[in-house]
């Protein structure tokens, strides 16, 4: 008799346990399709809106003018969006699909190089003194900020304007103070985190490196 009611017992907690789990593992399956259909929705969304896809010609054609002149593109953003700057810049100096020349473009990430200037001239000035230093006139600004409102990379779009170079932004919300400084700007559709943006900001980047390796006929 002892030996049944633990057996019972022992049953009894299995089945309670399998049932917590499997309760979890709903949750969490659940929260996974959540997010993969928010993602869905914003880019249908961002689709919807066809001018999205002439700005996206735009920009690569300015980027194609640029680099076909003998100009390079200098990338920068915060966060995820400086792993999205440098992501465009590997792909254009390094591969996107298939191989072909390496196109001129670097990031602004160079850890040394931002925290020297942070320190001596604040946060505010890290890009747009990589900009005075390096950037020239026909040279191409690509800047990333999912609420547009970076005050380092709206002084970047500044600067770069003073040089005389093209400024393409990639923002969220409602565009910021950065859209008042670009030449291009693709907005990814509003969004209470920066997340949906940059997967927005990611697909677009790679539109545009494919389509300026068209135009370059690589």
């Amino acid at each position: 008799m002892i030996k049944e009611n633990l057996y019972l017992r022992k049953n009894r907690l299995t089945l309670r346990n399998y049932v917590i789990l499997n309760t979890i593992f709903n949750l969490i399956m659940t929260e996974i399709e959540k997010q993969l259909r928010e993602s869905q929705e914003i880019l249908r969304i961002f689709l919807l809106n066809t001018h999205n896809i002439d700005l996206i010609e735009k920009a690569s054609e300015i980027l194609f003018e640029a680099i076909a002149k003998g100009n390079k593109v200098i990338t920068c953003g915060n966060g995820g969006s400086m792993c999205d700057a440098m992501h465009f810049a590997e792909e254009l100096t390094g591969k996107y699909r298939d191989h072909r020349i390496s196109l001129p473009a670097i990031a602004i990430s160079d850890p040394s190089y931002i925290t020297c200037t942070a320190n001596d001239y604040g946060f505010d000035m890290v890009f747009s003194r990589f900009i005075e230093g390096l950037g020239k006139n026909g040279d191409v600004l690509l800047a990333f900020s999912t609420s547009g409102n970076s005050g380092n990379v709206i002084n970047a779009a500044i600067a770069a304007k003073e040089k005389g170079m093209k400024v393409i932004a990639l923002t969220g919300k409602d565009g910021g103070f950065l859209k008042e400084y670009c030449d291009i700007e693709i907005r990814a559709p509003y969004s209470d985190y920066a997340d949906r943006a940059q997967e927005i900001h990611q697909k677009v980047v790679h539109c545009i490196i494919g389509s300026v390796e068209s135009k370059l006929k690589l």
